[in-house]
């Protein structure tokens, strides 16, 4: 029998470009979380400026990062720009960084640099199937319905929105959890973080698959919450 999975949602604070910086805000969340996995925002590695250059896998500013999930145990999905110029989720754990999955539907002026990524990512965790989200996917139903495959338990999206759109990327995380019968988890950066993102929303939180909310964090970048699934 699968044991129960502990899973974070975390809004650390992010610093335009500098990778070194985040990724050690980002090692503080995984440290501070105590758990198995630990969600962070979309392109959460560099803010969300979509001129970035793209974070390699094998990236020495992510030290700090594969170290700390080395220490406790953790796969931590981080954002970034990756070769190919997609927007990514990294699964990062003690023994490096991959890229996990690929943004499949691309909002704003994004298309102006990315590429969409063409197949959704579930990730397997000690027996619980994760399927995976970046953003304006969540708005998307196809990508919930082709990524929600037969037995998986947590839709994990990585989000950036607008202070006075946070009741969206709510009722979106329900619309997805009541439809399919799934927890979800949802990392939603907090602060500034480029592009005009000056007032973020924030309120990183995670929903049982009846729509409760089991773990809810506040609007200020660096907090980080958890719960235990199963």
């Amino acid at each position: 029998m699968r044991t129960s999975l502990r899973i974070a949602v975390a809004q650390p604070p992010c610093r335009a470009y500098d990778v070194a910086a985040n990724a050690a805000h980002h090692a503080a969340a995984v440290r501070a979380a105590g758990a198995r996995v630990v969600v962070f925002p979309e392109l959460s590695l560099t803010g969300y400026e979509l001129d970035a250059p793209v974070v390699p896998e094998d990236d020495p500013r992510l030290a700090a990062l594969v170290a700390a999930c080395a220490d406790t145990g953790t796969l931590a999905l981080a954002g970034a720009p990756v070769r190919g110029d997609h927007i990514a989720t990294l699964a990062v754990d003690g023994t490096g960084a991959r890229v996990a999955y690929r943004k499949m539907f691309l909002g704003g002026a994004e298309p102006g640099r990315f590429s969409p990524g063409d197949a959704p990512a579930v990730l397997d965790v000690d027996g619980w199937r994760l399927g995976l989200a970046i953003c304006k996917d969540t708005g998307v139903p196809e990508q919930a319905a082709r990524t929600i495959t037969p037995g998986v338990d947590v839709y994990v999206a990585s989000m950036v929105d607008l202070a006075r759109d946070a009741a969206v990327q709510d009722e979106r995380a329900v619309r997805i959890a009541t439809t399919h019968g799934v927890y979800v988890a949802v990392a939603s950066c907090a602060g500034p973080t480029g592009g005009g993102f000056i007032r973020t929303a924030g309120r990183s939180a995670i929903w049982s698959p009846d729509g409760t909310v089991l773990a809810r964090a506040g609007t200020g970048p660096g907090e980080v919450v958890g719960a235990v699934l199963g």
